[in-house]
């Protein structure tokens, strides 16, 4: 089988992990699929000059940008490039994403695919703590701020620094299957289980801790208890609070109205059960507090696009590493 071609583009203070990540996972598709040199990783930088990443480690290119060759998939890291981007390494992307079969940026790099007109029309994303400068710069671009990642077409964006190895498992799994993508994953001891949907954050982080105590204990209560009484009047009990000033108070603190916080942990504890459990899809459905498989189904349909059985189908994998389903 022919080697596809991955070229990494390299500049000042790119973020190394967007860089090293990505590239793990391509270097380790040659034993998981018994092909050495599934992929030909070239990295690449203006003239093939080194380059400092914004940690100050250096990286020693490749090749020079202006001199490689075709190109199956181009990868554009993020870094402090995309504040002030450098017109000449933006129509180098142009050029060679023109004749590239795939896109892909992690992190900030989807503001140098931005400025070189790929991203016009298409949905995107970037890290979450510019997905709003993102929409601004380019109002032609649909920012979607919660998944990991997003394909649209021959062009994929990725969010922050980790996100980018999420990408990589996926285009590894378009390309040999989800076994090789699998296999990679244990050995680089990561999950292969976050859909491109899901979101940048857990409930629980992408919310505020709540600056009293017994409503952080409340908190602390529903991620332990998912199954239990959940609704306002019981959680204003365990705070000694009104119904209504608890639910007042809780909003202010934590960011969210308390029933949507508990719809959000509800779900993560069922995907995690799903994931890592033989449980059935009702007894789940029972302890993460949705009383029955149809009401977890409708909940599962509205956030992540996906019913649970078929969920469990994609993302749990047995202990040797193989999907439960045996990869398809």
């Amino acid at each position: 089988m022919r080697a596809r071609s991955v070229v990494v583009v390299l500049y000042d203070d790119v973020q190394s992990l967007d860089v090293t990540g990505p590239l793990e996972v391509f270097a380790g598709a040659g034993a998981a699929t018994g092909q050495p040199g599934a992929y030909r990783v070239t990295t690449a930088s203006a003239g093939c000059r080194p380059v400092r990443s914004s940690s100050g480690l250096r990286l020693l290119p490749d090749a020079d940008l202006a001199e490689v060759g075709p190109v199956h998939t181009l990868l554009v890291p993020g870094g402090a490039a995309f504040e002030h981007p450098d017109g000449a390494l933006v129509a180098r992307i142009r050029e060679l994403a023109d004749r590239a079969e795939r896109v892909v940026s992690v992190c900030t790099g989807a503001f140098l695919l931005a400025e070189a007109g790929l991203l016009s029309g298409r949905r995107a994303t970037t890290h979450w703590a510019y997905c709003g400068e993102l929409a601004r710069r380019f109002p032609d671009v649909t920012v979607d701020p919660d998944p990991i990642h997003v394909r649209d077409g021959r062009i994929a964006t990725s969010a922050g620094v980790t996100a980018g190895i999420d990408l990589a498992l996926a285009l590894v799994e378009e390309d040999h299957g989800r076994d090789a993508a699998l296999l990679i994953a244990r050995h680089l001891v990561v999950f292969l289980r976050r859909p491109g949907n899901q979101a940048q954050f857990s409930t629980q982080l992408a919310a505020q801790v709540a600056v009293r105590q017994p409503l952080r204990e409340v908190q602390q209560w529903i991620a332990e208890h998912p199954g239990a009484d959940l609704s306002v009047e019981a959680l204003a009990r365990r705070s000694a609070l009104s119904p209504r000033h608890f639910a007042r108070a809780f909003a202010a603190e934590v960011g969210v109205p308390p029933g949507r916080y508990v719809d959000g942990v509800r779900l993560e504890a069922a995907r995690r059960l799903l994931e890592d459990t033989d449980d059935g899809v009702e007894a789940i459905a029972r302890s993460c507090g949705y009383g029955t498989p149809e009401a977890m189904r409708r909940a599962f349909v509205r956030t992540v696009a996906t019913p649970p059985a078929e969920y469990r189908r994609r993302f749990r994998s047995r202990p040797d590493g193989r999907p439960s389903d045996g990869g398809h």
